[in-house]
């Protein structure tokens, strides 16, 4: 099971994500968690103590340099568009609770469509992830789909989009399924998170009336607690975490 779960910043989908290893761990499947938003902390979410201490794939300078053979900080070039990646996510993951977490960073430079050797490993690497590893794999993408080429989308079972009720979040589900649509992906489905009423649930069904929803995650305190404590959100909202079965179920139904 290969999972991309994409959103609008503040929409909850670092907390989907957490939930759904959780989930996916409990059913007793080796789990790698990758977070693929340079502006989100999955680590933060799954109770990694000292976050800060990981070091993003992207910057791992000569490691970049030995795998696309090109040379530290400089622009242009010649460099492999092939590198080797298939011993990364078991030397390079941080290990918790039975779970292997990656952490793959952003790339500052040149623009999201940027050709340079840290956009080609990270692509490179998450194609890796997504057709050859035997993990359920669950990524925290950034609201786009950038990190996704044509191949490695069409090999992920499910592209998460998760929403909560406002008229932004409708319309970044509506630009990421076009997005998708332009790569070939079909299989883009909807979480509804932060509801707090059969009204909030409905008003999502009204607006996206051509897209399959999932589940929805009720609006809790207790998830926002999680975050300023710096505990995972199945830790303190029991709430969030049956909801979550109940969308890891349908998902693990297809």
């Amino acid at each position: 099971m290969k999972i991309a779960v994409s959103g609008k910043g503040g929409v909850g989908k670092t907390t989907l994500a957490a939930l759904l290893i959780k989930y996916f761990r409990d059913q007793g499947k080796k789990v790698l968690a990758i977070d693929a938003d340079p502006d989100a902390n999955l680590a933060v979410a799954l109770g990694v103590s000292n976050p800060g201490a990981i070091t993003p794939i992207s910057e791992m300078k000569e490691l970049v340099a030995e795998r696309t053979e090109s040379q530290p900080g400089k622009m242009g070039g010649f460099f492999k568009m092939n590198p080797k990646v298939d011993d990364i996510p078991d030397k390079y993951s941080l290990s918790l609770d039975g779970v292997k977490l990656m952490v793959l960073g952003g790339v500052k430079k040149g623009g999201s469509g940027c050709i340079c050797p840290e956009s080609v490993l990270l692509k490179t690497l998450i194609t890796h992830l997504v057709i050859f590893r035997d993990e359920a794999v669950v990524m925290d993408m950034e609201a786009g789909i950038e990190h996704l080429g044509r191949a490695t989308a069409k090999s992920v079972n499910k592209l998460i989009v998760v929403v909560e009720p406002g008229r932004r979040s409708i319309e970044t589900a509506q630009h990421v399924k076009e997005l998708a649509k332009d790569i070939g992906v079909e299989r883009v489905v909807l979480v509804g998170n932060k509801i707090r009423s059969d009204q909030d649930k409905q008003f999502l069904l009204d607006s996206l009336p051509e897209f399959e929803f999932l589940g929805f995650l009720p609006f809790d305190e207790k998830v926002i607690e999680s975050d300023l404590q710096g505990k995972p959100p199945y830790d303190l909202s029991p709430a969030s975490m049956a909801a979550a079965r109940q969308i890891g179920d349908n998902l693990t139904r297809d």
